[in-house]
């Protein structure tokens, strides 16, 4: 499903992606690289994304032309930040003043909670991998994002590290018996989560229903991003 490069006459704003790491190579091979299958799910041409790959020393920077930022999983660890990482940090304690919705994946999303005053650490059970079935909160149930899912929902989830302690103001949307911050709200507009919605392909042996929402998340995070863009240019026309 390709979306309009055009609304109301003006050139649509585009999604940033901060990449702070790589897949596997075989996955890499057999569906493609984490920002492309972001791109993918939520059915845009690559061509309206812009990648900065932080893993790889770029300087991270906002342009103009942005209506939302999806940061990456990443096998690095929030408790050992490299310093492109801090650098990251630093500059995503800028960009949510600009009021961009902000969506964290994994790594992404530990850093968000670093970011923002909480705590990251290993998980004391160890490694969640694969399938999992997670469910929403009653504030998970009524967000804007995390809505879109059933109460009910499997997703693919692959990591060592957690959010031990939420930010102030900080909102638990999802959670299971072995992760209870699967989703967490930070900021009005800034999420993240701990599973992998971009995880789509037969290389991660989901299930349909797991693809579905997946693609439904990041689809869903992409329309609220464009909503937000417009309600922009909305009030900057009737205030002018």
């Amino acid at each position: 499903m390709k979306r309009a490069l055009f609304e109301g006459g003006t050139i649509m704003k585009k999604l940033l992606i901060i990449k702070t790491g790589s897949s596997d190579q075989h996955v890499i091979n057999k569906c493609g690289d984490c920002d492309v299958r972001i791109a993918q799910c939520i059915g845009i041409p690559y061509d309206d994304v812009r990648v900065i790959s932080v893993y790889e020393n770029a300087v991270p920077i906002l342009p103009d032309d942005i209506a939302g930022i999806i940061i990456t999983g990443s096998p690095s660890m929030v408790t050992d930040l490299e310093p492109w990482g801090v650098a990251t940090a630093q500059w995503l304690k800028q960009v949510v003043k600009k009021n961009i919705p902000v969506l964290g994946i994994c790594f992404g999303h530990q850093l968000l909670a670093h970011t923002f005053g909480g705590s990251v650490d290993y998980h004391e059970q160890g490694e969640e991998k694969g399938e999992v079935e997670i469910h929403l909160t009653e504030d998970g149930k009524k967000d804007p994002l995390l809505g879109v899912l059933p109460a009910r929902f499997s997703a693919y989830s692959s990591h060592f590290q957690t959010v031990t302690k939420i930010p102030p103001d900080t909102v638990i949307l999802a959670e299971n018996d072995f992760e209870t911050t699967h989703a967490l709200r930070y900021k009005e507009n800034v999420w993240g989560v701990q599973f992998h919605p971009e995880c789509v392909g037969d290389v991660f042996c989901n299930t349909i229903e797991h693809r579905t929402y997946g693609k439904a998340l990041l689809r869903r995070f992409y329309d609220l991003a464009v909503t937000a863009q417009n309600d922009e240019k909305t009030m900057r026309w009737h205030n002018s």
